[in-house]
This record gives structure tokens, sequence and C-alpha cells, in this order.
């Protein structure tokens, strides 16, 4: 048994349920499109990994180098009891920060979110062994459903939303999902969020469609889960990877373009979809932010902004914010 508790709220049956209404919904609409949850499956995930090896993926090394630099200053001036990380995944970049509490005697517990149970128990494992003298709280669920259901603080609190999954979000949903995380800070406690910078569309668009093709066996595995998952019949073949910059609305879209035209059947959905040649499915927006942006959003969320933390090109930026 391990020696730290695991808080279950979204079993992989409730998980399936939930990306059943997903594809039902999102197959149905005019414009057809799969949330980026369905991206990481065991596989995606694996793919994902390679995605951010690629040379022109440049957001997770950026954050990275970012988090590098700052970790003790964060930690510093922070100095939280605990630390709640949302989507924490492997936990590996996170490890900058907690390095720096733990050897500054000042936080006592982590407390990884993710909707992987097997992920977040391998994480805490291993840092298990890095941390001895460090509480661990594992909580499975739904970031967008089950926040309320995280253990209630044990001291002042650093919230983690990195990576820039913020950017999936439409507006709306992000700042719901904001003025959720804000009741989750008591005065005092603070966020740190990534996200990615407005910049070059050239560099926006190569970042998404690199030319060894990761990015595209990332995204057409998003038909392959959904095969897998809902016992469908998508022809993966006929399918075709691009993404484009919509300067509209500061972000990538990610499509997958129907090379001919086909009748998708969903068994486990009792579901028919038909797709025209050319149309599209569209499987994930990336909302980019300049520090201006952020800081409204953060303000409309009932947050302040702190302190701003960005590369030296203004790539990626991490925003560290207190609760207004």
């Amino acid at each position: 048994m391990p020696g730290f508790p695991i808080d279950v709220h979204l079993s992989e049956h409730g998980l399936l349920d939930s990306i059943a209404d997903d594809v039902r919904r999102g197959l149905s609409a005019p414009q057809k499109l799969l949330l980026p949850k369905f991206l990481y499956d065991a596989e995606g995930s694996l793919l994902f990994e390679q995605v951010t090896e690629a040379p022109e993926y440049y957001p997770t090394r950026t954050e990275l180098s970012i988090l590098t630099t700052i970790a003790t200053e964060v930690m510093e001036r922070v100095a939280p009891k605990e630390v709640v990380e949302l989507g924490s995944g492997s936990s590996t970049k996170t490890r900058m920060l907690l390095d720096a509490g733990y050897n500054a005697k000042t936080l006592t517990r982590y407390v990884p979110f993710d909707v992987s149970q097997t992920i977040v128990e391998s994480a805490c494992v291993e840092l298990e062994q890095r941390y001895p003298d460090m509480q661990l709280h594992g909580v499975i669920g739904d970031f967008e459903r089950h926040l309320g259901l995280v253990p209630p603080a044990v001291g002042k609190r650093l919230v983690l939303f990195i990576g820039s999954t913020i950017g999936n979000l439409e507006p709306a949903d992000r700042l719901a999902l904001l003025r959720e995380i804000r009741k989750m800070l008591a005065p005092g406690d603070y966020l740190l969020l990534g996200m990615d910078q407005i910049k070059d569309v050239a560099v926006l668009e190569a970042a998404y469609n690199d030319a060894g093709g990761v990015t595209a066996a990332f995204n057409l595995n998003v038909l392959k889960a959904i095969n897998n998952a809902l016992h469908a019949d998508f022809n993966v073949d006929e399918f075709r990877h691009r993404s484009h910059y919509n300067h509209d609305l500061d972000r990538i879209e990610m499509h997958l373009y129907a090379q001919s035209a086909q009748t998708v059947h969903i068994t486990d959905l009792d579901m028919t979809v038909e797709i025209a040649k050319g149309e599209s499915i569209w499987t994930e927006s990336s909302h980019k932010f300049t520090q201006t942006t952020a800081t409204a959003m953060l303000q409309e969320a009932g947050m302040n902004l702190d302190t701003w933390y960005t590369d030296p090109l203004r790539y990626f930026g991490l925003a560290l914010a207190t609760t207004a």
C-alpha cells in the first residue's frame, strides 16, 4: 500500500461516460469538434512527450527554463505550506518548485490533481523517495467539476496551473475555472498560472505543424482513441492534420480534415456521423495572451497580478497572482 492517500472522484467508468457525452455533442455540432482532453489517452500522452521535444515546439522547454530561474524566488516570496497542482501529470516541471520549498523547510504538503490515477500514483511513488518528510495527497478528478473536493488547506497555499492548459479553454470556461480556483485561495494565498504569449505567427504555426510530423500523429491519435474507447470506425488514414492561427481570436486552431467523404459508426453511442470531403473536426484551440490580457483575465476572476515572469524572447508567461 502506498504511504499517501488518493481521493478518487472520477473513476475510469465515469471518465468514459464523460467522453461519451462530449463526443455525442461535439460530433453533432455544425462545426464538428472533439475536446482536447481526448488527445491524452496513454498513446496520446506518449506522443505529446515527443511533441515537446520537437525543435519547433518551444512552450514546454521555455516554461521549464523560466521555472528553473524563478523557483527559489517564488517559493521564498510565497512561502507556502502546501502546493496544489491542477493537471499535475508526472509532476516533472513542478519539482523545481518543490525542491525549493522542501529545501527551505517551509513546504509540508503537495496535492497533485489529475484525471489519471495511474499517473498520479506513479508520480507520488517517486516523490515519496525524493521528499521523505513531505506529505502527499493525490486527487483524481476533472478540474472543471471537482475543485471543491480538494482537501482543506493545511496552511498558506500555492495553486499551480502551469503548462498552457488555460489557453485550451474558451473565454467563458476559463473565467469560470479561474473563479473556482479563486475560491480555493484564502487571503494571502497565490496562484502560479502558465500561458503562451502572442508572437510571430510563423513561430506559432510551426510549433503546431512540426516538420517531423509528431504533432500530426498526436492529433490523429484522437480518432484512434475514440475508436478504441467507444468502438468507432474512423478511417484515420483518410484524415490530415493542419493548424492555423486565428488573428481575430488570438489562438491556434488545430483541425483534422477529411480527405474523402466518410460514414462513421460509433457503436457504443448508437450513432452514425456523416463527414463530407474537406470537412474538418476541430480538436484544439490554444489561446495566446499578453501581460495586459492576462492581468485583465485574472482581475475579472477576482485576483490581482503580483509578478509576471517571462523569458528573454517573451514567448511564454507565468503569472503569479494573489487574492484581490
